[in-house]
């Protein structure tokens, strides 16, 4: 097995989402493949450039039209290939940064925003009607609660626990070391981890959001995938808030999961 590629491999998140999964994160792989020993190429380059794709795709999106719809599903896919591509660059060169990561995550949940904005107003103006404005403000502000529940969470649990998040951080490292699939491994190994990772697609987050817009694009089903958008978060937004309070309530341990 080539060492490059094997090294790599190992900078896949082992807790990748459902699409990044089999799909985005090894295209990223194979172009970093390429790519990762140009020193002038960083992983914040990587990450802007990514950016600026996801807003190029809105603007795509806003005109309209099947041949624009087609071009902003393409230019969301390779936005996200390069999201995953900085952090494994970034991890592959052992130059992690604090500041590469929050610039990254802070990226992510504004395309969120901007694809889903686009997209009401892109069924706005081929319906004439506000409802897909509306679905878009729910989806994307309850998407937006999920990641505040969490926060809220952490800041609650610090407060009884000052060294809780580095138990957290101890126990995240214990559940993604156990990869069971990838390169190294069998086909009927990749096979079952196949298949195990298609419970994912219920969890509704960013790796689900890249098939769901590229998918309603092609085939110019905005609205319903409004619909599917707005109630998911709204389902786990609220969900996520019940469940944390009670936990918090009765002093029960808080799993992070997607």
């Amino acid at each position: 097995m080539n060492a490059k590629l094997s090294l790599l491999w190992e900078t896949k998140n082992k807790d990748d989402e459902w699409w990044s999964s089999f799909i985005t994160s090894p295209i990223a792989i194979a172009v970093n493949f390429l790519v990762v020993d140009f020193r002038w190429l960083t992983p914040n380059m990587i990450t802007l450039l990514s950016f600026i794709t996801a807003i190029i795709s809105a603007l795509f999106i806003i005109a309209g039209g099947t041949v624009n719809f087609i071009i902003a599903a393409t230019l969301i896919h390779l936005s996200h290939v390069l999201d995953c591509m900085d952090g494994q660059m970034a991890r592959y060169r052992n130059t992690s940064s604090l500041s590469g990561g929050f610039f990254d995550k802070l990226t992510d949940q504004i395309q969120v925003t901007i694809w889903f904005g686009s997209v009401g107003y892109a069924a706005y103006i081929q319906s004439q009607n506000v409802l897909p404005i509306f679905l878009a403000f729910i989806g994307v502000a309850f998407y937006s609660l999920r990641g505040y529940i969490k926060y809220v969470a952490i800041n609650t649990q610090m407060s009884r626990d000052s060294r809780y998040l580095e138990k957290l951080s101890s126990k995240t490292s214990e559940i993604n070391q156990g990869e069971t699939a990838g390169l190294g491994f069998g086909v009927l190994a990749n096979l079952r981890w196949f298949v195990g990772e298609q419970r994912k697609i219920l969890l509704f987050d960013e790796g689900v959001f890249i098939f769901m817009l590229s998918l309603a694009l092609l085939l110019n089903a905005l609205i319903p995938m409004l619909w599917v958008f707005a109630v998911s978060q709204l389902f786990y937004g609220l969900g996520r808030g019940f469940q944390r309070g009670y936990q918090i309530s009765h002093n029960q341990e808080i799993r992070f999961e997607k």
